[in-house]
């Protein structure tokens, strides 16, 4: 069971089966409490996790002192903040749990030896980023033209476990609307089914 996981997440035709042991050695079980702060804002990030159990979100403070939800993160996801992890300077946002949760926590110094010592790996890791660039590049263009609505639907089908167990107020801010138009817009999609 326990190595499958690690097989899913790190998925690369280069990564040979006995690296996996290596691997997954390099990971150590935590859990967090909900609620519970995984990173604060201007901390530098010296680990990143493998979601097992749980979810997560990521959020800054804008001008006005309100906090505004940049991602969410669910089982199977990797928990990061990359700016910060890689190179090594404060980061703009803070990491939170908002159930219990389990995770795999691999140290950025465990994560370089790994990265310089198995091929298969160094290539996951360039796919990885490219996909996340993809999908923050995606996002930022959707923010723009396509309605709150449509954005509420994606998020509906694209990751039900958020609207199940985030509070309403990080969806909204997420979906870069106020509560009361989400509430509206949740009315409007659950009478158009």
């Amino acid at each position: 069971m326990k190595a499958s996981f690690f097989e899913n997440i790190y998925n690369h035709q280069n990564i040979k089966k006995g690296d996996y042991k290596n691997i997954i050695e390099s990971h150590i079980k935590v859990t967090f409490s909900k609620n519970e702060i995984v990173l604060n804002e201007h901390k530098i990030s010296n680990a990143y996790y493998l979601i097992k159990k749980g979810l997560f979100r990521s959020y800054v403070i804008d001008y006005k002192g309100n906090e505004i939800t940049t991602d969410f993160f669910g089982p199977n996801d990797i928990l990061i903040e990359v700016a910060s992890l890689f190179l090594r300077i404060p980061s703009k946002e803070t990491i939170q749990a908002l159930t219990d949760c389990e995770v795999y926590k691999i140290t950025f110094n465990d994560f370089q030896k790994l990265y310089t010592t198995i091929e298969g790996f160094t290539e996951w890791g360039r796919n990885w980023m490219s996909h996340q660039l993809f999908l923050a590049k995606h996002r930022a263009v959707n923010m723009h033209i396509q309605s709150a609505s449509q954005r509420y639907i994606n998020l509906v089908q694209e990751k039900p476990q958020i609207i199940k167990e985030a509070p309403l107020k990080h969806i909204a801010t997420y979906l870069g609307v106020t509560d009361t138009s989400l509430s509206r817009i949740r009315k409007e999609v659950l009478s158009e089914t």
